[in-house]
């Protein structure tokens, strides 16, 4: 009997792809004018650090059960969650910011509610992207769901290019620098309509779960790694351990690698006030950091959507050649005394932690079997989601020590990264 080809029609994959893309593009545009913020309202660059961290840290934390939860509530009823987490820290941090920038309310009351209200993103705004994951792989067949999840987590990635550079028209004369997030918060109330109105409620009929996103920053799309599935006729296998001699070079790379990038990315915004001279005028630094996050979104999806397809890339000198590039763009951002520079320098070093991620990632899948890729898939995501918990709180620290101080340790983790990894990523054989 014939069989009836399964796909999503596209007004529900234009939803599918609005939710992953405001999520991403939310977060970044914040990120690009944090920064400016802190300095206007003369709170410690430490403490603004530390609640990207926070949120950070909430994500990897709950990114798990959320993605469990998809088959147990629904794909909808998760998206809805995380779409409602991410409108509402937006529209609260907004308001809290703006009564701060404003003087109704003093600075470090202005921080506490910031962090507070940071936590809803944090903690519920990682339902949404497994569960858009899920209902893709629950409702396409075969032959159509790895376009299908491709083009669905690619939204993450032109949602990071997105948001810096569209802040800097969204810091409006009363809202000020909160403006962005207020806008971003009306967004995510349409998206919200959206998911509502066009998307049918789903009863999961079996697991078909999500892969778990990493923290959205303006380092590049996070890479789609399929969906799991559960088969009841597959045996039971002894769990993948850290310590497996297969995958632990590959997750040693993403940790040292990872840390380079969390710091570059905690600290640059704070270099550009310094460098440029614009403490005393946040607003135009929030339009340079925007436009200096956007060069490094854009050179990391050069990396991973044009060089390593166009050179077919192995994952063994995909980490490495990024980790050389990363290691002179950290040290030309470091030594930059203009705008011109500091673009140049963060756009190479994006250049090479583009090429960098994607190599750990696809190197850790194929050192281990079929039947382990769930589990690695898990720990690499551990990984790059841990990275972005404290190290870019340390970099802003070392930083406000001595800038060299700070982007010398992220040039060291680099070239530490080549120098052990020369040998020890060699890339056998794919695993049956």
């Amino acid at each position: 009997m014939a069989t009836t080809s399964r796909s999503i029609p596209a007004d529900r994959m234009a939803v599918l792809f609005a939710v992953m893309l405001v999520a991403a593009a939310g977060n970044t545009a914040m990120q690009s004018i944090l920064p400016a913020i802190g300095a206007k309202l003369h709170i410690p660059d430490v403490w603004v650090s530390l609640a990207f961290s926070w949120s950070a840290l909430l994500w990897v934390l709950t990114a798990p059960h959320w993605a469990r939860q998809s088959d147990k509530r629904g794909r909808k009823a998760l998206m809805a969650l995380g779409v409602i987490g991410f409108l509402s820290s937006m529209a609260l941090c907004g308001i809290v910011l703006w009564a701060g920038l404003t003087g109704l309310i003093g600075a470090g009351v202005t921080f506490l509610a910031f962090a507070l209200f940071r936590s809803l993103y944090g903690g519920l705004g990682s339902a949404a992207p497994p569960a858009v994951q899920a209902y893709v792989a629950s409702r396409t067949d075969p032959d159509e769901r790895t376009q299908a999840l491709s083009l669905v987590s690619s939204s993450f990635g032109i949602g990071t290019v997105l948001g810096p550079a569209v802040a800097p028209y969204f810091i409006l004369p009363v809202l000020g620098l909160a403006g962005p997030m207020i806008i971003f918060a009306v967004i995510g109330l349409i998206v919200l309509t959206m998911l509502r109105w066009r998307l049918p409620n789903d009863t999961p009929r079996f697991a078909a779960r999500g892969a778990i996103a990493s923290y959205p920053l303006s380092g590049g799309p996070t890479e789609p790694t399929g969906e799991e599935e559960n088969d009841p006729d597959t045996p039971p296998q002894e769990p993948l351990s850290w310590r497996d001699g297969r995958v632990r070079p590959w997750l040693l790379a993403g940790f040292l690698g990872g840390q380079a990038q969390a710091m570059m990315l905690g600290v640059v915004g704070f270099l550009i006030l310094d460098r440029l001279h614009l403490r005393l005028d946040p607003e135009t630094g929030a339009d340079i950091t925007g436009t200096v996050l956007m060069s490094g979104a854009v050179a990391t999806l050069l990396a991973q959507w044009g060089l390593i397809p166009l050179f077919k890339m192995k994952p063994g000198p995909t980490v490495l050649w990024g980790a050389a590039l990363g290691a002179a763009g950290t040290l030309m951002t470091g030594l930059a005394q203009d705008q011109h520079a500091i673009t140049i320098g963060f756009a190479l070093a994006s250049l090479g932690f583009g090429l960098f991620r994607p190599g750990f990632t696809a190197g850790a899948s194929l050192s281990v079997p079929r039947r382990d890729q769930g589990a690695v898939a898990g720990m690499t995501a551990s990984i790059n989601g841990s990275a972005y918990i404290i190290s870019p709180a340390i970099g802003v620290l070392l930083y406000n020590w001595h800038p060299m101080v700070a982007y010398g340790l992220m040039a060291g983790f680099c070239l530490w990264l080549v120098a052990w990894g020369w040998s020890a990523l060699r890339q056998d054989q794919p695993a049956a």
